[in-house]
């Protein structure tokens, strides 16, 4: 039986609620996140048939509960995990909320890989099935099967309780949460590879997760900048691409298709937040965000700020990403010269070898510069070092183009999102 969208929304909603509950309650989180899965397909295939129940958390604790008794009957130590189950009520203080930010930090745990922490955070927190989380890091589902296998166990070796890290470790782990969160969102907004430039599933799962971390953190600056920054950029999802699913450059962006409702929720949380605490890299990318969309055309860009936000950017958090982002701004304030010159001190950084970005940027300052041959030569380059069909046929159309169009017109990068990530 097909999920309707609103049940496999209800039912990622309460995953992480009801796998809170049971780990704190019994522990082993391993076996618990087993047992709820099994509650989760239960549920997938009664529910649509026989209507949701009145209380379908508790019904899914219930049947998650019952599948973990099962599991331990066959474990010598049956008897005394039994009492232990016992000894709790079934009713707790805890919070439902305070489960999942439990949740979020022990599926960010430090004795994981970034890899192993974005897959747990997904299956555990996100609700998202195996499968999914295969298809959206297009490896086979036996592969994502056993990097989450592994991930658990290496969770129940380290020892880690279900609580929240002490004091002096969760800063330190709230921006690993905060950077997993952001990781999904970016390879949603603009994935890796295959036919769609944009998965809406991990852009809006990345979303969920955000909010709720504002929800439980709401006076942490980083997690408002986050979320800010995550609705700023999504507004204009709508605009990125055409009918036949080109990519759309962000100079050329229909902005009437822009989502000017989360700009707004986006625009809001960010005045409530700055000066509240320390200036961060998500505050600092939601405000150059914020610029992007308050400008009604891309002739009103405000690049002069942008500039001067990445410029901070730069001191706060630097990196060839971020370097790469000041390059767009400094050519559209002082020349492409200026933007080409810094560009050139990304050359010897191995990190910026096996990505497609430098060359994407560095094509369009050069088609800017009006050196056509050479920028023509760097779409093609870019073109054959990305994975993803739609801007292999982006970039290939507009290598075709400056064979006899003259140089392209002032505006940001040629494709936002290899100055945005």
């Amino acid at each position: 039986m097909t999920l309707t969208p609103a049940l496999g929304d209800l039912l990622r909603d309460l995953a992480p609620q009801v796998l809170g509950a049971l780990t704190r309650r019994h522990g082993q989180f391993d076996a618990c996140e087993d047992a709820v899965q099994e509650a989760l397909l239960a549920a997938s295939m009664r529910w649509p048939t026989h209507g949701i129940p009145k209380r379908p958390r508790a019904w899914l604790l219930t049947v998650a509960t019952r599948a973990l008794v099962d599991r331990w009957r066959t474990d010598s130590a049956r008897r005394r995990r039994e009492v232990r189950a016992a000894l709790y009520p079934a009713d707790h203080a805890t919070s439902v909320e305070d489960d999942s930010l439990v949740l979020l930090f022990l599926c960010c745990h430090p004795a994981l890989s970034a890899p192993s922490q974005l897959a747990l955070t997904l299956r555990a927190v996100g609700g998202l099935t195996t499968a999914e989380i295969a298809a959206a890091f297009l490896v086979p589902e036996d592969t994502m099967s056993q990097r989450i296998r592994r991930a658990k166990q290496r969770i129940r070796d380290s020892g880690a309780r279900f609580t929240l890290p002490p004091t002096v470790e969760r800063a330190e782990r709230l921006s690993v949460v905060l950077h997993v969160l952001y990781l999904i969102f970016n390879e949603g907004y603009t994935t890796s590879a295959g036919p769609s430039l944009y998965r809406n599933d991990l852009t809006a799962e990345a979303i969920r997760l955000a909010r709720l971390l504002h929800r439980l953190l709401p006076r942490e600056p980083e997690v408002t900048g986050l979320l800010a920054l995550m609705l700023l950029t999504d507004a204009r999802r709508a605009s990125r691409t055409d009918a036949d699913g080109s990519i759309v450059p962000l100079a050329e962006q229909n902005r009437t298709r822009w989502d000017h409702a989360a700009i707004a929720e986006g625009r809001t949380l960010l005045t409530r937040t700055l000066g509240t605490g320390p200036i961060g890299p998500y505050q600092i990318q939601a405000a150059i965000a914020a610029l992007h969309d308050e400008a009604t055309t891309a002739e009103d860009t405000d690049w002069p700020q942008i500039l001067a936000l990445n410029t901070l950017l730069t001191e706060v958090d630097p990196g060839p990403v971020v370097t790469l982002g000041r390059a767009v701004a400094l050519a559209m304030v002082h020349g492409p010269t200026a933007g080409l010159a810094l560009l050139g001190t990304l050359d010897a950084d191995e990190r910026m070898a096996h990505t497609h970005r430098l060359e994407v940027v560095r094509a369009h300052l050069l088609e800017q510069y009006g050196d056509l041959p050479a920028a023509r030569a760097g779409y093609l380059r870019a073109a054959r070092m990305t994975a993803s069909l739609p801007e292999q046929r982006y970039l290939t159309r507009r290598a075709a183009q400056l064979v006899s169009s003259g140089p392209a017109p002032d505006g940001p990068c040629v494709n936002e999102s290899a100055c945005m990530r």
